[in-house]
């Protein structure tokens, strides 16, 4: 079966918007990353949804609200998608303290792991 949006797209796209505007500012996540942080969408296999769920993360941010840090969804090589606002999306990273190098984040560094990273983060030290 070949999907090409979620069964709810609106439903889906809110979840997606619900969590990325839970990634802290000098952090970054993959497309992947944030669809398997979600469930998939009710009638949709789990190996269809791994298939195809970064896509609709993808569509999600090209549609989101003014709200959420899009910025901050890279593709899973930890680079900037190459697309119209490509630039600003890298100047926005930078800002917020994030380094590029060859044109890539270093996602064990930068990368975020979901709701609680942060917790995560501090009983480390």
């Amino acid at each position: 079966m070949r999907f090409t949006s979620p069964p709810n797209p609106q439903a889906y796209y809110e979840q997606v918007w619900n969590l990325v505007r839970q990634i802290p500012r000098g952090k970054v996540a993959a497309y992947g990353q944030i669809a398997l942080m979600l469930p998939p969408p009710n009638g949709v296999d789990f190996e269809s949804y791994k298939a195809f769920g970064p896509r609709w993360v993808g569509g999600a941010m090209a549609a989101c609200p003014d709200d959420v840090p899009w910025q901050r969804v890279i593709n899973a090589q930890g680079k900037i998608s190459d697309r119209p606002g490509a630039e600003r999306q890298r100047q926005l990273l930078e800002e917020e303290g994030i380094v590029f190098v060859n044109d890539k984040v270093y996602m064990k560094k930068y990368g975020w792991r979901g709701p609680g990273d942060e917790v995560r983060q501090e009983s480390l030290f």
